[in-house]
């Protein structure tokens, strides 16, 4: 994992902290980092970040360093791994999974599935997490490699460039159609766990479309604008369709066993490469219906 640049005629870099910075979007915290591990060469040697450039000089940074992973013990796990490179990569993940470890899941989470997958190929990194997943939603969720990808990842989140959308069953029929939820979600008082929507939270807006109808329930297209703490279940619940299934937010369903809410796409640009990706996870059985 490494990130080169060569300096063009035409730039007006005059250090390699100047390039770190404006080209390579490193963090003050991540080039520290590299600094005191001296991982930054210009033209094949060890570098410091206040060296001068010219053109063709060719610098790089080595993001190959081995990290303690001795925080997230390894748990052998069957995982749909739908995409990965030499940076990331990207499950599938089922319901009833954590992202994280915690007291209740200390050896049975998602990440320490990765974990036991990432020490089977050889990379000492720590286990990053793009984006986050209720433990009963299912679908896509990104493990970074690096620092450097999550932090990229991240910041795509905050302006807008990662796109996340869902698939969810909601109790009733929407009317309309098609449209946006624009209410600020906050904290719910004295619970530690739930949301509501405040007038004095933060900004949270979802863009919904009903896809198909059934009996007493519809199948929803859901958009995030924004990344709130439980958006889609505070919103569906806010307008008077909670997610089917959902215990916390709505009520029990004896058509789907938990929440219906699926992560089904991700559409981002490559921090390396700068191409356009789109990954998608197929609707799971257990929200399949008839």
């Amino acid at each position: 994992m490494k990130l080169k640049y060569t300096v063009k005629e035409s730039d007006n870099y005059q250090t390699i902290k100047e390039i770190l910075s404006l080209e390579f979007h490193l963090s003050s915290r991540l080039t520290t980092k590299l600094i005191k591990t001296k991982q930054i060469y210009k033209n094949g040697i060890l570098a410091d970040t206040r060296s001068s450039v010219v053109s063709q000089d060719c610098i790089v940074v080595n993001l190959d360093y081995e990290e303690d992973t001795c925080n997230i013990v390894p748990t052998k796990m069957n995982l749909d791994i739908l995409y990965e490179d030499e940076w990331f990569l990207v499950v599938n993940k089922p319901a009833g999974i954590a992202i994280h470890p915690s007291r209740l899941h200390y050896d049975n989470s998602l990440s320490n599935g990765i974990r036991y997958y990432f020490d089977s190929i050889h990379l000492k990194k720590k286990i990053r997490p793009v984006n986050r997943l209720d433990f009963d939603t299912s679908g896509l969720v990104i493990f970074a490699k690096c620092e450097y990808i999550q932090q990229e990842l991240i910041h795509q989140m905050s302006v807008a460039i990662f796109k996340k959308e869902y698939l969810c069953l909601v109790e009733g029929f929407m009317d309309p159609k098609e449209g946006k939820i624009d209410l600020p979600i906050a904290r719910k008082e004295g619970s530690i766990i739930e949301r509501c929507t405040n007038t004095n939270g933060q900004k949270s807006v979802t863009h919904y479309k009903v896809i198909q109808e059934f009996k007493n329930c519809s199948f929803v297209q859901c958009q995030l604008e924004t990344g709130r703490t439980h958006q889609i279940r505070v919103h569906m619940k806010a307008i008077g369709h909670p997610i089917l299934g959902d215990t916390l937010y709505g009520n029990a369903s004896n058509l789907v066993p938990r929440q219906a809410l699926h992560s089904y796409q991700i559409m981002c640009i490559h921090p390396v490469t700068k191409n356009k990706l789109n990954f998608m996870a197929n609707l799971p059985k257990d929200m399949k219906l008839e």
